[in-house]
């Protein structure tokens, strides 16, 4: 597996951690229409909420909310109206959120969770 690939599912992993730590229940993880995906879909307190996860090695390219652009907030969008499709009952509330991880040299890493991102 390439390593990109890697961080990111390892990432996708923390953000997972993260979200049942603060009560989220985990519906979804690498949920695809067609060929895009959104990275997890959670719900809590009758909220629907997709997330976006971006890690990254380091801060040396920057912060990894920064690399959710303008397209990538679309395609997001896309695939939650799929996903809203399919559901039977609409949640009354949605939003999308962003988990930003960055590793740090020593292995730690910083997580900040966006809420209503975009």
């Amino acid at each position: 597996m390439a390593s990109h690939i890697a961080l990111g599912k390892k990432g996708e992993l923390i953000a997972c951690g993260h979200l049942r730590l603060h009560h989220y229940e985990i519906i979804a993880v690498n949920w695809r229409h067609r060929r895009r995906e959104i990275d997890i879909i959670a719900s809590r307190d009758g909220c629907l909420v997709f997330f976006e996860v971006k890690t990254l090695a380091s801060d040396l390219y920057g912060w990894p909310e920064k690399h959710v652009t303008a397209a990538k907030r679309r395609n997001i969008q896309a695939v939650a109206s799929a996903y809203m499709d399919r559901m039977k009952q609409l949640p009354k509330v949605i939003r999308f959120d962003v988990i930003a991880i960055t590793f740090q040299p020593d292995g730690t890493y910083e997580l900040v969770h966006f809420e209503d991102a975009f």
